[in-house]
């Protein structure tokens, strides 16, 4: 007898095998979340609310000043207009100490400069200090006989004569005050005695100076006829290089300035 196979194959009205996308939309259904009437409400009166509020705070922009009355539109006015006084009463009085400040400052700097300057040029006439500039260099020579000093004498005053603004002899500073004399030792100059050669240092136009010196019958000439020998020099540099101590007046004072009274 031939076994019937037919018993053990599944019947056609059975349940059906359950498939991959079924499975999924359970797992979905599952996950969906499930508003109540109570939530619903809420959420509903929570956009309402915040509706409202956005609402109110655009009109409250909107009506800015519109919306005060006249008596504090007036006040807001005054203190505005009060305000602004006391701002430009506070630039103007910066301005005014600006400008105090700065002409006080241009005043005292052109003051400082200025006695700056007359003090250069003091020192430098006084012999007080150092000075350097165009000028000659001449120097005196002796292969004879001895110069005289009163020869001496009159190559600097022809110097003088001649605008120079600085001069040195070997190591003496002369100045509008300089002497120079005969003694039994030599030819003293301030003091001190001085042998040749004489170099002179003097600082000036060397044109005018050369000129000055050179002329007929004049201080070079002198020189010569003293039996003493004579050389000038341009360079382009002359430095002065001696400088005298002032001398504290003992009997002449400033003349005081005149009252204003």
């Amino acid at each position: 007898m031939t076994p019937d196979h037919r018993k053990d194959a599944p019947s056609p009205h059975g349940p059906p095998t359950p498939t991959v996308a079924s499975s999924w939309r359970t797992v979905a259904r599952a996950l969906r979340p499930r508003l109540s009437r109570a939530q619903l409400t809420a959420g509903v009166l929570s956009a309402l609310l915040g509706f409202a509020l956005v609402v109110q705070v655009q009109a409250n922009r909107d009506v800015g000043l519109a919306g005060l009355r006249q008596d504090e539109l007036v006040r807001i006015l005054d203190e505005v207009t009060q305000r602004s006084d006391e701002l430009e009463r506070e630039a103007a009085d910066l301005r005014r100490e600006r400008s105090e400040l700065v002409t006080g400052s241009d005043t005292q700097r052109a003051a400082q400069e200025a006695a700056e300057e007359r003090a250069v040029v003091q020192g430098i006439l006084a012999g007080t200090l150092p000075a350097e500039g165009p000028g000659i260099e001449l120097t005196l020579t002796e292969p004879q006989g001895k110069i005289p000093a009163h020869v001496l004498y009159n190559v600097l005053e022809e110097l003088r004569n001649a605008g120079a603004e600085a001069i040195q002899l070997n190591d003496v500073r002369v100045t509008a005050s300089t002497y120079v004399i005969e003694t039994e030792d030599g030819v003293e100059v301030d003091g001190r005695v001085l042998e040749a050669p004489y170099r002179w240092r003097v600082i000036g136009d060397p044109g005018t100076l050369t000129t000055a010196l050179d002329i007929p019958g004049g201080a070079l000439a002198s020189v010569r006829n003293a039996s003493g020998r004579t050389n000038v020099t341009t360079p382009d540099l002359v430095e002065v290089e001696a400088i005298k101590e002032a001398r504290v007046p003992e009997h002449a004072t400033p003349v005081p300035p005149e009252s204003t009274d």
